[in-house]
């Protein structure tokens, strides 16, 4: 009681310069134990979001007569600091306006920050920039979640104006109505079939701060209810599918970093300022200083904390999503997502079930160890088929033809044409998982670009051995791996691409297993070091189970798994476990025993030990319950 005392006493009075002379990302690592006590836990997050915004204003020069950019005057607005030098700082900015959603957000964070401290003049050149700036909306769901929330909050701030005080050329109520006629089209999809940008490494702040937006300053009672219900089903669903924080397992959209170095990505800021169990990402993760600007109006309910942190079984979770829209070589609008992971004390193990999510940044399934600090750590195993196709493209996206693939590729998608990428969705792979096994099986047209599989074999793993049964055996962290490819192979060096805008690489010491055949396959089995005597216990028990597979007409793989599962998986048929098919037209938007929810039910169902949360889109309400 004395220790929690002083420590209250300290994160309460303590100066914010004499706390944060070390930010979060140079310190220790956190650590994944739970904080019991909710007081506790809210000081530490009041102290993180100081930190984060300390340490934007620390970056600045004492010598510059105007701050950069909107983040630094939102960290300004947020700490209530140099009103003048912002409203300076915001008539300079505003005299170029920007275009698009990524614009818009900021500036409309310092616009509500700074309605109480910004000048008449800012506030009324951020006015003119809405006006005389063309905003363009962008073609994917995250680009509209933050286009339409910030017109949404613009038209309501600057209500009864004409169409011509307007880029749109509409009308306060017309942009209103515009905005809040898609956002609730958006949460209505999620909240019934999925959404389509799922368990994103670095969208999640692409949601998360357009919906805290909207629940901190929404006028609408029930459009404010809207954004706090859709930031904890966003937020509860990531968690969901962290490993100590790490996000894991099948993503919409990662990039070329987060796949290998999977905490390296903005969805490690939002576990570090939101559940304090891992590191932070340099800089805050870039966009966390927008969230942090305003998160004191949020504070993450308990029990999601608790499906966040508290650990105390194996779990698994199935979710339905859906992929991205489909524009043309497709009867099917947006196709079903079958996504599950299975959580363990030392590993975790994701996927879906193969296919086109996204063709450019789509990750289909991995297995994931812990590790005690993940920084710079390669802590996962998985494979890919590393597609190239104008059809893929022209399927997506809406532009011209002729220079998508050359065009993606200055975008910041530097690697999607290359050969050795490990980052993509292919419509020639078909993943099954159970528990913590995968099978993922390749039938590869003659043709095609990049006809070949790319497997990752992470620089972090020890006691690698190339067995004479097929098998590759290793060892990452408390986690042992087997890995059969159904094809021949070699091992290559990794040019690991450090940045997905200049496609500058480096040997970080991490190797690529390339397989050529069209006709091919991967099995991937993890356990926990601690169920066996020793490596070598391991490796005989994966010897030892039945297994048999052929590649022709189609791969087909039979296999036990290390579980006691009979699973036969044929390419391009359902797969079927102890003699029954899997039918995934059964599949629950949410099943396990954190989330649940039916498909098409507006409600998503949070539950941890006793603990209980409802929430409900067709109500718009939140229930908390604490279970007998």
């Amino acid at each position: 009681m004395k220790t929690t005392f002083l420590l209250l006493s300290v994160l309460a009075t303590a100066p914010a310069a004499a706390l944060f002379a070390q930010p979060a990302f140079e310190g220790p690592a956190p650590s994944p134990a739970v904080v019991e006590r909710p007081e506790l836990r809210r000081a530490a997050y009041h102290q993180r979001i100081d930190e984060v915004l300390a340490w934007r204003v620390g970056q600045l020069k004492p010598a510059d007569a105007l701050l950069p950019d909107m983040g630094a005057i939102a960290a300004k607005l947020a700490r209530h600091e140099d009103a003048d030098l912002c409203s300076r700082s915001v008539i300079t900015l505003m005299k170029e306006p920007g275009s698009g959603p990524f614009w818009m957000f900021p500036v409309v964070s310092v616009a509500f920050l700074g309605r109480d401290q910004l000048s008449p003049e800012a506030r009324q050149a951020i006015r003119r920039a809405w006006s005389s700036g063309m905003q363009l909306r962008g073609d994917t769901e995250n680009h509209w979640a933050m286009y339409y929330t910030s017109l949404y909050l613009m038209a309501e701030l600057y209500p009864d104006e004409p169409g011509t005080s307007w880029y749109s050329g509409k009308s306060s109520a017309e942009n209103l109505a515009e905005a809040r006629g898609y956002l609730i089209h958006w949460m209505d999809l999620a909240t019934t079939i999925g959404q389509g940008e799922f368990t994103c490494s670095h969208y999640i702040g692409e949601y998360a701060i357009p919906m805290l937006f909207l629940s901190s300053w929404a006028k609408d009672p029930a459009m404010r209810q809207r954004g706090h219900l859709m930031l904890d089903w966003v937020l509860a669903d990531q968690f969901a599918n962290s490993l100590n924080g790490v996000l894991h397992g099948a993503n919409a959209r990662s990039d070329d970093t987060a796949i290998s170095e999977r905490w390296n990505c903005l969805s490690s800021f939002f576990s570090w300022l939101l559940l304090g169990n891992t590191p932070s990402p340099a800089g805050y993760g870039g966009w966390g200083v927008y969230f942090a600007a305003a998160a004191k109006n949020y504070e993450l309910p308990e029990v999601i904390y608790r499906i966040g942190v508290d650990r105390d079984q194996d779990f698994l979770q199935r979710d339905l999503k859906r992929t991205r829209r489909r524009w043309r070589n497709s009867d099917v609008f947006m196709a079903p997502i079958y996504k599950q992971n299975y959580t363990r004390r030392d590993y975790a193990v994701g996927s879906y079930q193969g296919g086109m999510s996204d063709p450019i940044q789509t990750h289909a399934w991995d297995v994931t160890w812990a590790v005690p600090d993940p920084r710079g750590k390669h802590n996962t195993m998985f494979s890919m088929n590393p597609v190239s196709a104008a059809f893929d493209m022209q399927t997506y996206f809406t532009e011209f033809p002729d220079h998508m693939m050359q065009g993606v590729t200055k975008e910041g998608k530097a690697s999607y044409d290359s050969p050795d990428k490990l980052l993509g969705g292919s419509r020639f792979e078909q993943v099954f998982q159970d528990r913590d096994t995968i099978i993922a099986l390749y039938d590869i047209p003659p043709g095609t670009r990049f006809p070949h599989v790319n497997g990752f074999f992470s620089k972090d793993l020890v006691n690698l051995t190339v067995d004479p049964s097929g098998w590759i055996f290793a060892q990452g962290g408390n986690t042992y791996l087997a890995y059969r490819p159904l094809a021949g192979y070699e091992l290559l060096p990794v040019a690991a691409i450090k940045s997905s805008f200049t496609g500058e690489r480096s040997h970080l010491g991490d190797q690529r297993l390339y397989s050529p055949h069209l006709k091919n396959g991967t099995i991937v089995q993890a356990a926990s070091a601690s169920e066996f005597k020793d490596f070598a216990a391991f490796q005989a028990a994966i010897r030892a189970l039945p297994l048999t597979f052929s590649l022709e007409p189609v791969p087909t793989v039979k296999l036990r798994t290390l579980r006691g599962r009979e699973v036969v998986v044929t390419y391009g048929a359902a797969p079927v476990v102890d003699g029954a098919a899997v039918d995934y037209a059964k599949w629950k938007l949410f099943e396990g025993p954190h989330l649940n929810a039916e498909k098409g039910s507006r409600q998503l169902t949070l539950t941890h030990g006793h603990l209980q949360r409802v929430l409900d889109f067709n109500t718009l309400s939140i229930t908390d319950r604490v279970l007998p």
